[in-house]
């Protein structure tokens, strides 16, 4: 990737703009159509942290204990993942989320995918 761009990848519930890729960290701008959900999943290596710019989302995370628990998040939510935490998100209306996290691009193991990917890659 060079240096001035940017790569869009299309998903199921939208698409990523990766706008970064370094040995040390990846930068990403998510768009979730309203409506749409992403995998449940966690990551072996992988560590995330994302801002909600703008849109509401339910975000399901596994807390220290191992529940899974949901909750609303408005815009200027800010969330960290640490490897192996579950986690997804639910857009109830479009978002656009700001990632950043380590630049394990293919780390994600999918428990449940509303679009019959779960499997881990």
């Amino acid at each position: 990737m060079s240096e001035d761009s940017v790569r869009r990848v299309d998903k199921p519930w939208g698409y990523e703009l990766i706008w970064a890729i370094t040995g040390a960290y990846v930068g990403k701008v998510l768009h979730i159509n309203g409506g749409h959900r992403l995998s449940l999943q966690y990551h072996q290596r992988k560590t995330e942290t994302f801002l909600l710019y703008s849109g509401r989302m339910t975000l399901i995370f596994e807390d220290e204990r191992g529940r899974l628990t949901e909750r609303v998040l408005e815009a200027g939510a800010v969330q960290h993942v640490p490897p192996g935490r579950k986690h997804r998100m639910i857009a109830l209306e479009d978002c656009e989320v700001f990632e950043v996290s380590t630049p394990e691009l293919e780390d994600v193991v999918r428990l449940d995918d509303t679009y019959g990917r779960a499997r881990s890659s």
